[in-house]
């Protein structure tokens, strides 16, 4: 564990809060990071990024809050108590309780789904039937190197021009970005403050690895 700028710094662990005081573990639920002016305030769960958001409160500086994986940014309603404020984003944000149908230990819903008669045939032909060959579509094409670029793209842009858009350089590193130059957008951003160019560089990377290798 390593102290920094008054917070705590885990090595290798990207989901603990950095926040004096208030430490969480890895969880399945999705994570968040606050941004407090250009320094990052909290990285975790919803609840407890309203409860370090509550905290600071006092603080000047604006507070922006993304959704960690996607860039969505998230505003927070932090009226009342910490407790308050925490219980209100759970419910508005949190993970949705499980639903009666389709296979919940194994993290399986049921939804529907609307294909021609053709299509039909055809999935009921694979094997393991219609839902698994569904599913073993969906991962293919979520694994595509080329959708991950366009998603890390799209999703970085999103973070920067959110927190970063008066920054130096910020239309270079932009270009940089779309035009898959990693050397050229980490040179563009190696002034930006340390946090945002921390997080700037995470969402990026998928977009800058090369076809057949893991960013």
């Amino acid at each position: 564990m390593v102290a920094r700028h008054g917070r705590y710094f885990y090595p290798g662990n990207i989901d603990l809060l950095f926040y004096p005081g208030i430490n969480i573990g890895m969880t399945n639920q999705p994570i968040y990071v606050a941004f407090l002016g250009h320094r990052l305030l909290a990285r975790g769960p919803v609840g407890a990024i309203a409860r370090a958001a509550h905290a600071a409160q006092s603080d000047t500086a604006p507070l922006l809050v993304f959704n960690a994986a996607t860039s969505a940014p998230l505003d927070l309603d932090l009226r009342g108590s910490a407790d308050e404020a925490a219980a209100r984003a759970e419910q508005m944000f949190g993970p949705e309780p499980a639903r009666g149908r389709g296979r919940p230990k194994l993290g399986v819903e049921a939804h529907e789904v609307t294909l021609l008669p053709r299509h039909w045939d055809w999935l009921r032909k694979q094997p393991g039937g219609a839902s698994i060959a569904l599913r073993k579509l969906v991962e293919a094409a979520s694994r595509d190197p080329r959708q991950e670029g366009r998603r890390a793209q799209e999703t970085a842009y999103k973070f920067m021009s959110a927190i970063a858009g008066n920054l130096p350089d910020f239309e270079e590193a932009t270009r940089a970005l779309f035009a898959k130059d990693g050397a050229g957008f980490a040179a563009r951003i190696a002034a930006w403050p340390e946090d945002i160019r921390t997080h700037a560089l995470t969402l990026s990377e998928p977009a800058f690895a090369r076809p057949g290798t893991a960013p």
